[in-house]
Protein backbone atom coordinates (compact mmCIF):
# COMPACT_ATOMS: atom_id res chain seq x y z
CA UNK A 1 0.00 0.00 0.00
CA UNK A 2 1.35 3.78 -0.99
CA UNK A 3 1.29 6.15 1.36
CA UNK A 4 0.74 10.12 0.95
CA UNK A 5 4.36 10.27 1.73
CA UNK A 6 5.74 7.89 -0.41
CA UNK A 7 3.67 8.66 -3.72
CA UNK A 8 6.20 10.34 -6.06
CA UNK A 9 6.16 14.23 -6.08
CA UNK A 10 4.39 15.56 -9.33
CA UNK A 11 3.28 19.17 -9.95
CA UNK A 12 2.50 21.27 -12.64
CA UNK A 13 4.81 22.96 -14.64
CA UNK A 14 4.69 26.53 -16.81
CA UNK A 15 4.77 26.55 -20.51
CA UNK A 16 8.86 27.23 -19.46
CA UNK A 17 9.06 24.15 -18.04
CA UNK A 18 9.64 25.29 -14.19
CA UNK A 19 7.35 23.59 -11.83
CA UNK A 20 4.96 25.74 -9.68
CA UNK A 21 1.97 24.83 -7.53
CA UNK A 22 -1.57 23.73 -8.83
CA UNK A 23 -3.75 27.38 -8.71
CA UNK A 24 -6.46 27.65 -5.78
CA UNK A 25 -9.73 27.24 -6.47
CA UNK A 26 -12.81 29.49 -6.23
CA UNK A 27 -16.17 28.00 -5.02
CA UNK A 28 -19.54 29.47 -5.49
CA UNK A 29 -22.56 27.90 -4.08
CA UNK A 30 -25.74 29.52 -5.50
CA UNK A 31 -28.80 29.21 -2.60
CA UNK A 32 -32.66 29.63 -3.03
CA UNK A 33 -34.23 29.95 0.52
CA UNK A 34 -37.33 28.24 1.41
CA UNK A 35 -39.73 31.13 3.06
CA UNK A 36 -39.29 31.38 6.81
CA UNK A 37 -35.60 28.93 6.77
CA UNK A 38 -33.65 31.52 7.29
CA UNK A 39 -32.96 30.71 11.17
CA UNK A 40 -32.82 27.61 10.32
CA UNK A 41 -30.56 27.52 7.81
CA UNK A 42 -28.27 30.13 9.77
CA UNK A 43 -27.62 27.62 12.89
CA UNK A 44 -27.15 25.06 10.03
CA UNK A 45 -24.52 27.10 8.31
CA UNK A 46 -22.60 28.08 11.85
CA UNK A 47 -21.92 24.52 12.31
CA UNK A 48 -20.69 23.55 8.95
CA UNK A 49 -18.30 26.62 9.23
CA UNK A 50 -16.67 25.12 12.53
CA UNK A 51 -16.26 21.67 10.97
CA UNK A 52 -15.14 23.07 7.06
CA UNK A 53 -12.52 25.16 9.10
CA UNK A 54 -10.80 21.82 9.96
CA UNK A 55 -10.74 20.33 6.54
CA UNK A 56 -6.94 20.44 5.35
CA UNK A 57 -6.73 22.71 2.18
CA UNK A 58 -9.96 24.68 3.29
CA UNK A 59 -8.51 28.54 2.67
CA UNK A 60 -11.94 30.47 3.58
CA UNK A 61 -15.64 30.86 3.24
CA UNK A 62 -18.13 34.15 3.01
CA UNK A 63 -21.92 33.91 3.44
CA UNK A 64 -24.03 36.83 1.17
CA UNK A 65 -27.28 37.61 1.08
CA UNK A 66 -28.41 39.61 -1.91
CA UNK A 67 -30.07 43.08 -1.92
CA UNK A 68 -32.38 42.54 -4.33
CA UNK A 69 -33.53 39.53 -3.41
CA UNK A 70 -33.68 38.36 -0.11
CA UNK A 71 -34.55 34.51 -0.77
CA UNK A 72 -31.18 34.45 -2.76
CA UNK A 73 -27.89 33.50 -0.82
CA UNK A 74 -24.29 33.01 -1.33
CA UNK A 75 -21.66 30.93 -0.16
CA UNK A 76 -18.09 31.18 -1.80
CA UNK A 77 -15.00 29.55 -0.40
CA UNK A 78 -11.19 29.32 -1.19
CA UNK A 79 -9.32 26.34 -1.08
CA UNK A 80 -5.29 25.75 -1.92
CA UNK A 81 -6.19 23.78 -4.95
CA UNK A 82 -9.24 21.57 -6.59
CA UNK A 83 -7.88 18.37 -4.88
CA UNK A 84 -8.72 19.17 -0.89
CA UNK A 85 -11.84 20.52 -2.14
CA UNK A 86 -12.83 17.51 -4.17
CA UNK A 87 -11.89 15.30 -2.07
CA UNK A 88 -14.25 16.94 0.78
CA UNK A 89 -17.24 17.41 -1.15
CA UNK A 90 -17.24 13.71 -2.29
CA UNK A 91 -16.74 12.35 1.03
CA UNK A 92 -19.37 10.57 3.49
CA UNK A 93 -18.17 13.94 6.17
CA UNK A 94 -19.51 15.84 3.89
CA UNK A 95 -22.76 14.67 3.07
CA UNK A 96 -23.71 14.41 7.07
CA UNK A 97 -22.41 18.26 7.31
CA UNK A 98 -25.06 19.50 4.57
CA UNK A 99 -27.66 17.34 5.53
CA UNK A 100 -29.34 19.84 7.94
CA UNK A 101 -29.49 22.62 5.29
CA UNK A 102 -31.37 20.22 2.51
CA UNK A 103 -34.73 21.38 3.93
CA UNK A 104 -33.98 24.54 4.06
CA UNK A 105 -33.52 25.77 0.17
CA UNK A 106 -35.03 25.22 -2.79
CA UNK A 107 -32.29 24.71 -4.92
CA UNK A 108 -28.68 25.36 -5.45
CA UNK A 109 -26.19 25.52 -8.26
CA UNK A 110 -21.98 25.42 -7.52
CA UNK A 111 -19.95 26.72 -9.82
CA UNK A 112 -15.76 26.33 -8.99
CA UNK A 113 -13.02 28.39 -10.94
CA UNK A 114 -9.56 28.37 -10.60
CA UNK A 115 -7.91 31.66 -9.78
CA UNK A 116 -6.43 32.69 -12.31
CA UNK A 117 -5.34 36.55 -10.83
CA UNK A 118 -5.90 38.96 -7.89
CA UNK A 119 -5.59 42.32 -6.55
CA UNK A 120 -4.62 42.59 -3.09
CA UNK A 121 -6.24 45.32 -0.95
CA UNK A 122 -3.62 47.53 -1.38
CA UNK A 123 -4.37 47.51 -4.58
CA UNK A 124 -1.45 45.72 -5.94
CA UNK A 125 -1.25 42.61 -7.95
CA UNK A 126 -1.12 39.38 -6.09
CA UNK A 127 2.71 37.43 -6.33
CA UNK A 128 0.80 34.23 -7.38
CA UNK A 129 1.96 32.87 -10.45
CA UNK A 130 -0.97 33.20 -13.55
CA UNK A 131 -2.77 30.16 -14.02
CA UNK A 132 -3.31 29.46 -17.97
CA UNK A 133 -6.64 30.98 -19.29
CA UNK A 134 -8.75 28.31 -21.25
CA UNK A 135 -11.20 28.91 -24.13
CA UNK A 136 -14.77 27.51 -23.98
CA UNK A 137 -17.80 27.13 -26.39
CA UNK A 138 -20.38 27.36 -23.41
CA UNK A 139 -20.69 23.81 -22.49
CA UNK A 140 -20.20 22.34 -19.32
CA UNK A 141 -18.99 18.68 -19.03
CA UNK A 142 -19.73 16.17 -15.91
CA UNK A 143 -19.88 12.59 -15.39
CA UNK A 144 -21.35 9.50 -13.78
CA UNK A 145 -19.63 6.59 -12.24
CA UNK A 146 -20.76 3.17 -10.96
CA UNK A 147 -19.77 -0.58 -11.05
CA UNK A 148 -21.75 -3.25 -12.29
CA UNK A 149 -21.56 -7.10 -10.98
CA UNK A 150 -19.07 -9.06 -12.89
CA UNK A 151 -20.63 -11.27 -15.50
CA UNK A 152 -23.23 -8.65 -16.12
CA UNK A 153 -21.41 -6.60 -18.28
CA UNK A 154 -22.86 -7.21 -22.14
CA UNK A 155 -26.86 -7.18 -20.62
CA UNK A 156 -26.06 -3.88 -18.92
CA UNK A 157 -23.99 -2.48 -22.02
CA UNK A 158 -27.15 -3.91 -24.41
CA UNK A 159 -29.70 -1.85 -22.00
CA UNK A 160 -27.79 1.39 -21.74
CA UNK A 161 -27.29 1.46 -25.96
CA UNK A 162 -30.68 0.88 -26.72
CA UNK A 163 -33.00 4.21 -25.44
CA UNK A 164 -34.08 7.32 -27.12
CA UNK A 165 -32.44 10.50 -26.31
CA UNK A 166 -34.49 13.04 -24.02
CA UNK A 167 -35.40 16.82 -25.60
CA UNK A 168 -32.77 18.96 -25.84
CA UNK A 169 -34.35 21.86 -23.76
CA UNK A 170 -34.28 22.18 -20.20
CA UNK A 171 -35.43 25.42 -20.23
CA UNK A 172 -35.09 29.19 -21.45
CA UNK A 173 -30.98 29.29 -21.16
CA UNK A 174 -30.40 25.45 -20.27
CA UNK A 175 -29.76 22.47 -22.99
CA UNK A 176 -28.94 19.28 -23.00
CA UNK A 177 -26.37 18.87 -25.69
CA UNK A 178 -24.85 15.40 -25.75
CA UNK A 179 -24.41 12.07 -23.75
CA UNK A 180 -21.39 9.35 -23.93
CA UNK A 181 -21.31 6.48 -22.39
CA UNK A 182 -18.43 4.00 -21.75
CA UNK A 183 -17.30 0.95 -20.17
CA UNK A 184 -14.28 -0.73 -18.93
CA UNK A 185 -14.84 -4.18 -17.30
CA UNK A 186 -17.41 -3.48 -14.99
CA UNK A 187 -17.49 0.46 -14.31
CA UNK A 188 -19.43 2.37 -16.43
CA UNK A 189 -18.81 6.21 -16.72
CA UNK A 190 -21.59 8.41 -18.76
CA UNK A 191 -20.64 11.73 -19.60
CA UNK A 192 -23.00 14.24 -20.15
CA UNK A 193 -22.69 17.94 -22.16
CA UNK A 194 -24.88 20.54 -21.42
CA UNK A 195 -25.21 24.63 -22.00
CA UNK A 196 -26.73 26.72 -18.87
CA UNK A 197 -27.42 25.13 -15.94
CA UNK A 198 -25.88 22.26 -15.04
CA UNK A 199 -28.03 21.02 -11.89
CA UNK A 200 -31.10 22.40 -13.86
CA UNK A 201 -30.10 19.73 -17.22
CA UNK A 202 -29.58 16.48 -14.88
CA UNK A 203 -32.20 17.09 -12.77
CA UNK A 204 -34.09 17.28 -16.14
CA UNK A 205 -32.50 14.00 -17.56
CA UNK A 206 -33.22 12.37 -14.40
CA UNK A 207 -37.23 12.93 -14.94
CA UNK A 208 -37.59 11.61 -18.40
CA UNK A 209 -39.61 8.32 -18.71
CA UNK A 210 -37.18 6.69 -20.91
CA UNK A 211 -34.14 7.79 -18.40
CA UNK A 212 -36.28 6.44 -15.93
CA UNK A 213 -36.62 3.26 -17.42
CA UNK A 214 -33.23 2.82 -18.28
CA UNK A 215 -32.35 3.07 -15.09
CA UNK A 216 -34.73 0.94 -13.45
CA UNK A 217 -33.58 -1.74 -15.73
CA UNK A 218 -30.05 -1.91 -14.49
CA UNK A 219 -30.53 -1.02 -11.19
CA UNK A 220 -30.65 -5.25 -10.64
CA UNK A 221 -27.22 -5.55 -11.79
CA UNK A 222 -25.48 -2.78 -9.94
CA UNK A 223 -22.78 -3.84 -7.37
CA UNK A 224 -24.29 -0.99 -5.18
CA UNK A 225 -27.75 -0.94 -4.45
CA UNK A 226 -29.78 2.65 -5.34
CA UNK A 227 -33.52 3.72 -4.93
CA UNK A 228 -34.08 6.85 -7.01
CA UNK A 229 -37.42 7.10 -5.63
CA UNK A 230 -35.81 8.26 -2.22
CA UNK A 231 -34.60 11.73 -2.64
CA UNK A 232 -32.58 11.35 0.08
CA UNK A 233 -31.12 7.98 -1.05
CA UNK A 234 -31.33 9.55 -4.47
CA UNK A 235 -28.68 12.39 -3.71
CA UNK A 236 -26.66 9.79 -1.59
CA UNK A 237 -26.11 8.03 -4.85
CA UNK A 238 -25.53 10.57 -7.31
CA UNK A 239 -22.73 12.21 -4.70
CA UNK A 240 -21.20 8.89 -4.43
CA UNK A 241 -21.43 8.44 -8.52
CA UNK A 242 -20.42 12.18 -9.62
CA UNK A 243 -17.15 12.44 -11.66
CA UNK A 244 -15.77 15.56 -11.53
CA UNK A 245 -14.07 17.32 -14.06
CA UNK A 246 -10.64 18.73 -12.83
CA UNK A 247 -9.24 20.07 -15.64
CA UNK A 248 -10.24 21.01 -19.46
CA UNK A 249 -8.04 21.92 -22.37
CA UNK A 250 -9.74 23.68 -25.37
CA UNK A 251 -8.03 24.24 -28.52
CA UNK A 252 -8.80 27.93 -30.42
CA UNK A 253 -8.86 26.22 -33.41
CA UNK A 254 -11.51 25.20 -35.25
CA UNK A 255 -12.12 21.46 -36.80
CA UNK A 256 -11.85 21.06 -40.60
CA UNK A 257 -12.98 17.83 -41.39
CA UNK A 258 -14.75 15.12 -38.82
CA UNK A 259 -14.81 14.97 -34.97
CA UNK A 260 -13.37 11.54 -33.16
CA UNK A 261 -14.01 11.51 -29.21
CA UNK A 262 -12.50 8.75 -26.96
CA UNK A 263 -12.33 7.68 -23.42
CA UNK A 264 -9.27 7.09 -21.99
CA UNK A 265 -9.20 5.28 -18.35
CA UNK A 266 -6.21 5.33 -16.13
CA UNK A 267 -4.69 2.54 -14.25
CA UNK A 268 -3.35 4.42 -10.97
CA UNK A 269 -0.92 3.49 -8.28
CA UNK A 270 -3.34 3.85 -4.68
CA UNK A 271 -3.80 7.11 -3.32
CA UNK A 272 -1.97 8.75 -7.17
CA UNK A 273 -5.13 9.41 -8.73
CA UNK A 274 -4.71 13.40 -8.44
CA UNK A 275 -1.34 13.30 -9.29
CA UNK A 276 -1.98 11.24 -12.40
CA UNK A 277 -5.07 14.14 -13.27
CA UNK A 278 -2.53 16.97 -12.59
CA UNK A 279 0.06 15.35 -15.09
CA UNK A 280 -2.59 15.21 -17.75
CA UNK A 281 -4.02 18.30 -17.21
CA UNK A 282 -0.68 19.60 -17.86
CA UNK A 283 0.03 17.24 -20.91
CA UNK A 284 -3.16 18.33 -22.00
CA UNK A 285 -2.88 22.51 -21.86
CA UNK A 286 0.08 21.66 -24.46
CA UNK A 287 -1.12 19.53 -26.52
CA UNK A 288 -3.84 21.97 -27.49
CA UNK A 289 -1.22 25.18 -27.71
CA UNK A 290 0.34 23.43 -30.29
CA UNK A 291 -1.18 24.64 -33.88
CA UNK A 292 -0.29 21.48 -35.79
CA UNK A 293 -1.58 18.79 -33.43
CA UNK A 294 -4.98 17.03 -33.29
CA UNK A 295 -6.31 17.84 -29.97
CA UNK A 296 -9.54 19.96 -30.15
CA UNK A 297 -10.89 19.41 -26.35
CA UNK A 298 -9.96 17.29 -23.28
CA UNK A 299 -11.28 16.64 -20.32
CA UNK A 300 -9.95 14.91 -17.33
CA UNK A 301 -12.48 13.52 -14.60
CA UNK A 302 -11.06 12.65 -11.24
CA UNK A 303 -12.72 10.94 -7.60
CA UNK A 304 -10.11 9.59 -5.66
CA UNK A 305 -8.44 6.86 -8.25
CA UNK A 306 -10.75 6.99 -10.42
CA UNK A 307 -8.98 8.90 -13.61
CA UNK A 308 -10.84 9.20 -17.03
CA UNK A 309 -10.01 11.63 -19.93
CA UNK A 310 -12.16 12.18 -22.77
CA UNK A 311 -10.86 13.37 -26.05
CA UNK A 312 -12.38 15.47 -28.61
CA UNK A 313 -9.72 15.01 -31.67
CA UNK A 314 -9.74 15.62 -35.69
CA UNK A 315 -8.08 12.45 -36.60
CA UNK A 316 -8.09 8.86 -35.28
CA UNK A 317 -7.14 8.31 -31.69
CA UNK A 318 -4.64 5.57 -33.24
CA UNK A 319 -2.84 8.08 -35.55
CA UNK A 320 -1.11 9.71 -32.54
CA UNK A 321 -0.91 7.34 -29.84
CA UNK A 322 1.46 10.05 -27.76
CA UNK A 323 -0.76 12.69 -27.81
CA UNK A 324 -3.86 10.55 -27.66
CA UNK A 325 -2.42 8.90 -24.29
CA UNK A 326 -1.20 12.21 -23.05
CA UNK A 327 2.30 10.95 -23.23
CA UNK A 328 3.67 13.58 -26.40
CA UNK A 329 5.83 15.48 -23.01
CA UNK A 330 9.09 12.93 -22.33
CA UNK A 331 9.15 14.38 -18.85
CA UNK A 332 5.64 14.55 -18.06
CA UNK A 333 5.43 10.82 -19.56
CA UNK A 334 8.10 9.77 -17.11
CA UNK A 335 5.96 11.47 -14.05
CA UNK A 336 2.86 9.90 -15.37
CA UNK A 337 4.52 6.06 -15.47
CA UNK A 338 5.71 6.87 -11.81
CA UNK A 339 1.76 7.14 -10.69
CA UNK A 340 0.34 4.34 -12.97
CA UNK A 341 0.20 0.85 -11.97
CA UNK A 342 1.37 -0.30 -15.26
CA UNK A 343 4.80 -2.41 -14.04
CA UNK A 344 7.36 -2.83 -17.33
CA UNK A 345 5.55 -0.43 -19.67
CA UNK A 346 7.41 2.83 -20.78
CA UNK A 347 5.23 5.60 -21.38
CA UNK A 348 7.77 7.77 -23.41
CA UNK A 349 8.54 4.85 -26.02
CA UNK A 350 6.40 3.77 -28.95
CA UNK A 351 5.80 0.29 -27.30
CA UNK A 352 4.79 1.31 -24.35
CA UNK A 353 2.30 4.21 -25.45
CA UNK A 354 0.89 1.02 -27.46
CA UNK A 355 0.51 -1.09 -24.29
CA UNK A 356 -1.00 2.06 -22.16
CA UNK A 357 -3.82 2.96 -25.02
CA UNK A 358 -5.31 -0.66 -25.16
CA UNK A 359 -5.01 -0.53 -21.53
CA UNK A 360 -6.73 2.31 -21.20
CA UNK A 361 -8.68 2.75 -24.16
CA UNK A 362 -12.78 2.41 -22.93
CA UNK A 363 -15.51 0.91 -24.70
CA UNK A 364 -17.89 3.23 -26.28
CA UNK A 365 -21.69 2.19 -25.92
CA UNK A 366 -23.24 5.47 -26.73
CA UNK A 367 -23.04 8.36 -27.98
CA UNK A 368 -26.31 10.68 -28.16
CA UNK A 369 -26.91 13.71 -29.32
CA UNK A 370 -30.12 15.14 -27.58
CA UNK A 371 -32.94 15.57 -29.65
CA UNK A 372 -34.21 18.81 -30.62
CA UNK A 373 -37.76 20.06 -29.63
Amino acid sequence: MTTLSEQPEVAQRSAGGQRSEPARLRVVLMLDMKKGAQERFLEAYELLRTQVHEVPGHVSDQLCQSIEDPSQWLITSEWESAEPFLKWVDSPEHREMVKPMHDCINDTRSLRYSILRETSAAGHFGHMPPAPERAGDGRIRHAITFTVQPGSEEKVAAILADYDPPQARVDATTRLCRTTLYMDGNRVVRAVEVTGNLAAALRHVAQQPEVRAVEEAINPYLEEERDLNDPEAARAFFSRASLPAVHEAVSEREPSGPVRRCALRYPVRPGCGAAAARVLARADELAVADPAGSLLRSTVFQRDDVVVRVLDLTASPEQDLALTTGTTDRDLAAELGRVLELPGVDPTRGPGRKELFARCSMREITDRHAQQP
